[in-house]
């Protein structure tokens, strides 16, 4: 899984968000080093919609402009914690290996 698709889905784990809340909630989870632009995350909406990890919630009118809510299905769920449980494992063995060569490893 593709880091922002990682992301998107965790911002997602937190509950129903439109695009640009989004945009803002990944780029704070990601402490400001992946910035989506809207074309992109709109295309990953497609891809995630498709894959059935994502679903529409709901719309709402905002100064005359929809606005589309979308929200974690429980595939997507299950597949943000595989993927999460994933990246624990491979973090785990980079820090062993690297404590084992003395390389500075803390976690």
């Amino acid at each position: 899984m593709q880091e922002p698709t990682f992301l998107i889905l965790t911002a997602l784990a937190a509950g129903p968000q439109h695009g640009y809340g989004l945009i803002a909630d990944v780029e704070q989870i990601s402490e400001g080093r992946v910035r989506l632009r809207a074309g992109t995350l709109y295309a990953a909406f497609d891809r995630l919609r498709e894959e059935g990890l994502i679903t529409e919630d709901r719309e709402e009118i905002v100064d005359g402009r929809v606005r589309r809510y979308y929200k974690l299905t429980d595939d997507g769920a299950t597949r943000l914690a595989a993927e999460a449980e994933r990246m624990r494992r491979h973090a785990r063995a980079a820090s062993t290996r690297l404590r084992a060569a003395g390389l500075g490893g803390t976690a």
